[in-house]
C-alpha cells in the first residue's frame, strides 16, 4: 500500500482527473452510451476458465453500460469508479452494486472475482503506480482470473491532457509492466478494427493471473 506521503503526492493526479469526470459527467453519457464494445467484453469471458456465470468487475464502470451488458449476459456484474456521479449512475443505470473507489487507493475482496474488465481505465495511472495497483488487482481474481485492459497506446509520454493525467504507453512497455505485476499475456488486439495500425489508437491485452 501507499504510505502517507506518497498519497499527499497522488493526490493532486486524483482530484484533478475525478474533478474533470465529475464536470462532465452528463455529458460523457450521451458521448459513450452507444460505444460498442462488444469485442473487449467478449475478450475478456472468452479467456475466462470454467463455466458462467463469472464473477466480474468492471474498474472504471463509468455511468454503467458495460456493467448492465455483463449482467443482461447472467454475469455477477460489481463496478467501480472513483467519481461519486459515475458510481450514483451506474447504479441506477444497471441495478450493480457499485464501488466507489479511487484507482489509487484500492479496497478490493480479496480473491473474488473471476475477471477484471479496465476498458479505458488504467491508462489513467502514474507509471511509477501502476505495479502496485496491478498487484492488487491480481490479489483480487481468483487463481487463473482473467484481467482484460484496453488503452491508448503512445511513447511513453506521461502527464496531464485536457484535465486528465495519463500514461500513454508504448506496446512493449506496457507487456513488460503487466507481466511483471504477475499477469501471463492471453492475447493482444488493436482498435477500432479495420483501420490502418497508424489510426489504431487502442491497444486491447488480456492477461492471465501467474500463480
Amino acid at each position: 500500500m501507499a504510505d502517507a506521503d506518497d498519497r499527499r503526492d497522488l493526490a493532486p493526479i486524483s482530484e484533478g482527473t475525478l474533478a474533470y469526470y465529475e464536470s462532465r459527467a452528463p455529458q460523457f453519457w450521451e458521448g459513450t452510451r452507444n460505444h460498442d464494445v462488444r469485442q473487449n467484453l467478449d475478450a475478456l469471458l472468452r479467456a475466462i476458465d470454467g463455466e458462467p456465470p463469472f464473477t466480474v468487475l468492471d474498474l472504471g464502470c463509468g455511468p454503467g453500460r458495460d456493467l448492465r451488458t455483463l449482467a443482461a449476459r447472467g454475469h455477477v456484474a460489481i463496478g467501480l469508479d472513483g467519481s461519486a456521479s459515475f458510481a450514483a449512475m451506474a447504479r441506477a443505470y444497471s441495478g450493480c452494486e457499485v464501488y466507489q473507489q479511487d484507482f489509487l487507493a484500492l479496497d478490493l475482496p480479496a480473491g473474488r472475482f473471476d475477471g477484471i474488465f479496465a476498458n479505458a481505465s488504467l491508462f489513467h495511472v502514474p507509471r511509477a503506480e501502476l505495479p502496485r495497483v496491478l498487484g492488487e488487482l491480481r490479489a483480487s481474481l481468483k487463481p487463473r482470473g482473467v484481467l482484460f485492459a484496453s488503452n491508448p497506446h503512445g511513447h511513453d509520454e506521461e502527464g496531464w491532457n485536457g484535465g486528465r493525467y495519463g500514461f500513454y504507453a508504448t506496446p512493449e512497455t506496457w507487456r513488460t509492466i503487466v507481466n511483471g505485476a504477475g499477469f501471463s499475456l492471453v492475447d493482444e488486439y488493436y482498435r477500432p478494427a479495420g483501420l490502418p495500425r497508424a489510426e489504431q489508437r487502442w491497444l486491447a491485452t488480456v492477461w492471465r493471473r501467474s500463480d
